[in-house]
């Protein structure tokens, strides 16, 4: 039997120069409120997959889909003057 094998030494996903930078984790710290919002919508749009929804569970949705949007329009704002040509 012959087995099949890589000739790599190693999975490069887990290399040094493969770590986020501190602009990427800075990006992903800005980016935080939206990815939470997102994640309380997906909640309230899961608890309804397997049953009618209740006029409660239309108003936790509407909340969260108001919240995301908030949330994406707040990043929205802070992001748009660091665009290089942007408002200036």
């Amino acid at each position: 039997m012959n087995h099949i094998v890589t000739v790599q030494e190693a999975v490069t996903a887990f290399a040094d120069w493969n770590e986020p930078t501190n602009a990427e984790l800075d990006a992903i710290e800005r980016e935080m409120p939206v990815i939470e919002a997102d994640i309380e919508l997906l909640d309230a749009q899961i608890i309804t997959l397997d049953r009618t929804p209740t006029e409660l569970d239309r108003r936790r949705i509407r909340r969260a889909r108001r919240l995301a949007l908030a949330a994406r329009l707040t990043l929205a704002n802070q992001v748009a003057p660091l665009v290089p040509g942007v408002g200036a």
